[in-house]
């Protein structure tokens, strides 16, 4: 399997979203782009409360534990490696969570605006 390790959306090394609980399609930390991850979870995100309920109601539930998959559930504050399209979706709708860029792939920019990704960065909010 190829794994798009590589940059993130500044250009730079992607560095690891979370260890705890582990993230990223290989649950290795990162937000690698792997072929067969038909979700592209590749955009690196804090959760919020907002985006948790948001995403519950579009059918993707991620703060309950479904421990057969080894998911822990998410809680506000929980870094994870999101769908860039379910990223977009929350954006459109005024749901987005803070984006951890330098744990972002790169690969997301073909899906999002570096622009938007800036003005939703985690270090943006304070």
């Amino acid at each position: 399997m190829k794994i798009r390790r590589g940059k993130n959306v500044l250009g730079g090394p992607l560095a690891p979203c979370n260890l705890d609980p582990v993230t990223g399609y290989l649950r290795d930390g990162c937000c690698h782009a792997v072929p067969g991850d038909m979700g592209m979870h590749v955009l690196c995100a804090r959760m919020t409360a907002e985006f948790l309920e948001f995403s519950r109601a579009a059918g993707n539930d991620l703060s309950t534990p479904a421990p057969q998959f080894g998911f822990p559930g998410l809680k506000p504050g929980d870094r994870w490696c999101l769908c860039v399209t379910r990223w977009k979706e929350a954006l459109e709708a005024g749901f987005a969570p803070p984006v951890v860029l330098e744990a972002t792939h790169m690969s997301t920019l073909e899906f999002v605006d570096l622009e938007d990704l800036q003005n939703h960065a985690e270090n943006a909010l304070g």
